[in-house]
């Protein structure tokens, strides 16, 4: 076994010298301004929910980093007939790292990241009901994609695709500890999602300010309750799907094995009730922040506020009863196929509804064209495209053609990038001065939107035509007599403008951290939500005096009325109480990505060592009696004061 592929070609050792100096860099960095402890006491050991998210979201930009450049190396290898950039091995294994990057290590820590930053203050608390919990969620997030992207340069990264199905994965097929990776990785990081789940469902029902209704609630904070509902019931499937993988891999059992009497189509079957679920899980969200987008930049309230409630139940319920549209060929027939069929065409109503709502919304408002707006904006076309080739990949006999070609890869990219990716981006851009008290720069905003807006449709609008000519996908190479050569090249010179793109955000990062503009207000947008009625970023326990909500849309209400945040001014403060960072999830992380480890490698000293870790630190909590404290009167007052709130 190879731990460290030094021998497997220049991308490997190219990563390898480049993660050596990238830590070297970062240490040296850290030793010479003296930020270490500054790391640990601010960042590390936090529960504070904010900067939870601030680090969800910075691990979901490099992320989004990293997937790219594995989507750049698949499209350099597909540019052009009988190409050998990648050989077969590498590419099996970009092409899985590409599509599990993106949807578990990128999306969802992105949807999540957003949740942290925008829900407690959108409902007008001052945490999420867990902070400790919280804090694990994040921390196994991390040590999961640590774990995963640690493959790619020691002992070799998952090349069964991000689907990872049986038989081609297990040991007769896919030895070495590439699968396992994948399993442990994935395993962890979905136990941090399940916590995730509970927390935001038990604080979006338990924690909101006094007069806040469920139909007075952000229409985000809607979509982060039904995506925790979602969560919650879909991610226990993955779980046991893949323990049972795994068990078939270290332990030699074969619940998916044939020779056996193991069932393959079992394992297709728990993914996909976990899979389909999980694209609403990531879509869900950024229907919520398209909605926050459009109402905020249009200066009217969210049109057929009830209809999009009603609507996005739907959409959670239906998702649960679509899966098999993921295999028709499978030969279930056609009573199976039909009720699938159907309920997947279903789901295009409820859809439809928020689309209908959005236009509406906009009709007669004074738009502004922010770059958030322009993200919002662009959606909705190119979701469209994506939910219509939805509606006709639902109709079976169709599907037996579509089926596993490039008109099926253009589909769900038309859905995952023109719906989270482009919904992440308009989040970022909307939330960013909450986040960090600067406004990104807009010209550079909208060069970033039409470079990557542009390139995302000449890479995949083509593939249509290519899934029409009979291009499969998972093929690695193709000869030249097919005709798909000048159709591939155009569709990576499409993937580099969005590469570009991305660049352009990456410099508008940095230029506005030195030179954008500050935000002074903490209501850029003249917004209509809660969270722009405090600071930005706002303080560590979000609002000095819990408010009192009146209506939907409180801060707009209270803007119109002339109230303050913080109610009458004769009505003293009180001590706040918070609860104490801690250090134990980091270290509960670690030990999780020791165990991990060992599974991986089938170390069976190594996992026991992780595992007796994490319960010592299970029980050390179990233990911590002083794990809060209360701010002071005269700190609130002071911070208030400073904010000009007094």
């Amino acid at each position: 076994m190879h731990f460290f592929m030094l021998d497997e070609g220049p991308l490997i050792w190219t990563s390898d010298v480049l993660i050596i100096l990238a830590t070297i860099g970062i240490i040296a960095v850290l030793s010479y301004f003296k930020l270490w402890k500054w790391l640990w006491d601010n960042w590390l050991t936090t529960v504070d929910h904010k900067k939870i998210g601030i680090m969800y979201l910075i691990a979901a930009i490099l992320m989004l980093f990293r997937g790219g450049t594995d989507g750049l190396l698949l499209r350099a290898q597909l540019s052009w007939p009988n190409m050998h950039f990648l050989n077969a091995d590498h590419y099996d294994q970009i092409f899985t790292t590409h599509g599990t990057i993106m949807i578990l290590f990128m999306a969802m820590p992105a949807i999540i990241g957003f949740f942290n930053v925008a829900v407690p203050l959108q409902i007008g608390c001052r945490d999420v009901a867990f902070p400790y919990l919280n804090a694990i969620s994040f921390w196994l997030f991390f040590a999961a994609a640590m774990l995963f992207n640690l493959s790619f340069v020691v002992g070799g990264s998952p090349d069964g695709g991000w689907t990872s199905y049986t038989p081609y994965v297990e040991n007769a097929f896919d030895p070495g500890p590439g699968e396992n990776y994948f399993l442990v990785a994935l395993q962890i990081t979905g136990i941090g999602t399940i916590a995730t789940g509970v927390n935001f469902l038990v604080t979006i029902l338990r924690m909101r300010a006094p007069g806040m209704t469920l139909m007075r609630m952000p229409m985000f904070t809607w979509s982060v309750f039904i995506t925790s509902i979602i969560i919650v019931f879909a991610f226990p499937v993955l779980t046991v799907a893949l323990a049972l993988l795994l068990i078939d891999r270290d332990f030699g059992s074969h619940f998916f094995t044939v020779s056996a009497g193991g069932m393959p189509m079992q394992y297709v079957n728990l993914f996909w009730i976990w899979g389909h679920p999980e694209v609403y899980i990531v879509i869900l969200p950024a229907f919520g922040i398209f909605s926050e987008v459009f109402s905020t930049f249009s200066r009217k309230r969210l049109f057929g506020y009830s209809a999009m409630v009603v609507s996005m139940v739907a959409i959670a319920i239906l998702s649960f009863v679509v899966w098999v549209h993921h295999f028709f060929t499978m030969g279930a027939g056609p009573g199976v196929n039909s009720f699938f069929g159907v309920s997947t065409m279903a789901i295009a109503i409820p859809t439809g509804v928020k689309v209908f709502n959005w236009l509406f919304t906009m009709h007669k408002g004074r738009l502004e064209y922010t770059t958030a707006m322009l993200w919002a904006v662009g959606f909705i076309p190119n979701f469209l495209i994506g939910g219509l080739t939805g509606v006709m990949l639902a109709v079976p006999p169709a599907d037996y053609q579509y089926h596993n070609s490039y008109f099926l890869v253009s589909h769900f990219h038309y859905v995952l990038i023109g719906g989270t990716v482009f919904g992440v981006f308009a989040a970022l851009y909307y939330w960013w001065p909450k986040m960090f008290g600067v406004l990104l720069n807009e010209r550079l905003g909208k060069w970033h939107f039409w470079l990557f807006m542009i390139g995302f449709n000449i890479c995949f609008f083509p593939m249509y035509f290519l899934g029409f000519m009979g291009m499969t996908r998972r093929v690695y190479t193709y000869p030249a007599g097919y005709g798909w050569g000048v159709i591939n090249l155009i569709e990576t010179f499409g993937a580099l403008l969005m590469g570009i793109g991305f660049l352009v955000f990456a410099f508008n990062i940095l230029w506005s951290a030195r030179y954008g503009e500050r935000d002074t207000t903490g209501d850029p947008w003249d917004a209509r939500t809660l969270e722009w009625a405090t600071t930005s970023p706002a303080p560590t326990y979000n609002f000095a005096r819990i408010p009192e909500i009146k209506g939907r849309d409180a801060w707009w209400l209270m803007k119109k009325n002339g109230e303050s945040i913080n109610g009458p001014k004769d009505i003293p403060f009180e001590p706040i109480h918070m609860p104490n960072d801690s250090g134990r999830p980091i270290i509960m992380s670690l030990f999780f990505f020791i165990a991990g480890a060992g599974f991986v490698f089938e170390w069976w000293i190594l996992a026991i060592i992780g595992l007796a870790g994490v319960l010592v630190t299970m029980a050390l909590r179990s233990f911590e009696y002083d794990d809060h404290h209360y701010i002071p009167v005269e700190e609130i007052e002071k911070t208030e004061a400073a904010a000009g709130r007094l």
